[in-house]
């Protein structure tokens, strides 16, 4: 396989799991953490590496480095395997899962900008979710017919805030999640629960249905339920583990556990809350994101343009949620039909955020 953000917690998830079943590596992709990558390639010997700075190639042992956007796009064109791994953040992942899926590769997909921004145009019978929410719900489905979908949220950095003192908040008071530790962004998403807006679109398409919605659930032990027709609702409970879902999405044989059991009597009581547009302003926009999945790429366009600010510190927590919605406003009213209209909206987007940040 390919393994694209060898070195973020997906990539070293998925190795992890190759070490475990023996499974072969092709290619590896990374970003800056060349030093990580080294042992990468130093370990499982692929045949084809990538990383993101051209200037940096010389700095990596191999006799076949490729570097930048279209060097992934070229590694990708000149492997033979038949799974790639997309673990790559934001929009940049976008290409490589448009390359993989013209190529006629299975797709085990943890960049959710992918089906957020092009859902719609993309071939998804050849897409499994990494993700433990989706993962979850799929296990739950089983073919069944359902009347509604429901994945959990932790809440974020900011769930036990006054939403006032919330719109202060700077970019590393959003970083410090309550249950975990991840990367920059997806904290950041997770605290303006824009990741959770993210994974009801990517659950429109992988499921094919509205019916979808989200509550919080702070222990992150339930992380989908699935409610029947027939009335009764199932949930799907396991640790805090990506390693389940790309055990899964990398069809090895399962015949041990990937994880240790829930301990029951050891979670304490497990309680759903609702998301409050209060503290969450930008939950707003979920009835008309599902009505409207083509918005995806204004979502995505927005935040990650708004964000860019934040970190910088140009303005706080509530600035930024104020301009996503400004740009939705702005953009709302037309839809792309087409993978061109898609990549063109995310320019404009990134364009009026960018030009109206004073």
């Amino acid at each position: 396989m390919v393994i694209l953000g060898s070195t973020g917690s997906i990539g070293l998830n998925t190795l992890e799991i190759c070490r475990r079943f023996q499974l072969p590596i092709e290619g590896l992709v990374a970003g800056n953490n060349l030093e990580l990558l080294q042992e990468q390639i130093d370990e499982f010997q692929p045949e084809l590496v990538a990383i993101a700075d051209p200037a940096r190639i010389g700095e990596i042992r191999h006799r076949r480095v490729y570097a930048g956007a279209e060097g992934i796009l070229q590694l990708l064109e000149e492997s033979a395997s038949s799974r790639v791994v997309n673990a790559l953040v934001g929009y940049a992942g976008l290409a490589p899962t448009l390359k993989t899926l013209n190529l006629g590769r299975n797709l085990a997909l943890a960049n959710k900008e992918s089906l957020v921004v092009a859902g719609a145009f993309l071939e998804r019978t050849k897409i499994f979710p990494i993700d433990s929410e989706h993962f979850g719900l799929w296990y739950l489905l089983n073919d069944r017919p359902f009347r509604r979908l429901v994945i959990t949220a932790s809440g974020g950095a900011f769930r036990d805030r006054d939403p006032e003192s919330i719109r202060r908040a700077a970019y590393a008071e959003a970083l410090r999640h309550p249950n975990w530790s991840m990367g920059d962004k997806i904290t950041i998403d997770s605290a303006s629960m824009v990741n959770k807006l993210f994974e009801l679109l990517e659950a429109r398409w992988l499921f094919d249905t509205s019916d979808v919605d989200a509550v919080i659930e702070r222990r992150s032990v339930v992380h989908a339920l699935v409610e029947f027709t027939d009335g009764s609702t199932t949930a799907h409970l396991a640790g805090v583990d990506m390693k389940l879902p790309i055990a899964y999405a990398l069809e090895c044989p399962i015949t041990e556990p990937i994880l240790e059991p829930v301990d029951l009597l050891g979670i304490g009581p497990i309680a759903f809350e609702e998301i409050d547009t209060r503290r969450y302003p930008l939950w707003q926009l979920k009835a008309e994101l599902l009505a409207r999945p083509r918005l995806g790429v204004v979502l995505n366009a927005a935040n990650e343009a708004a964000m860019a600010g934040f970190r910088k510190g140009r303005y706080d927590f509530g600035t930024m949620a104020d301009k996503i919605l400004d740009a939705w406003r702005r953009f709302r009213g037309r839809e792309p039909e087409s993978l061109g209209e898609v990549m063109e909206m995310d320019k404009e987007v990134r364009r009026y955020v960018l030009t109206n940040e004073e």
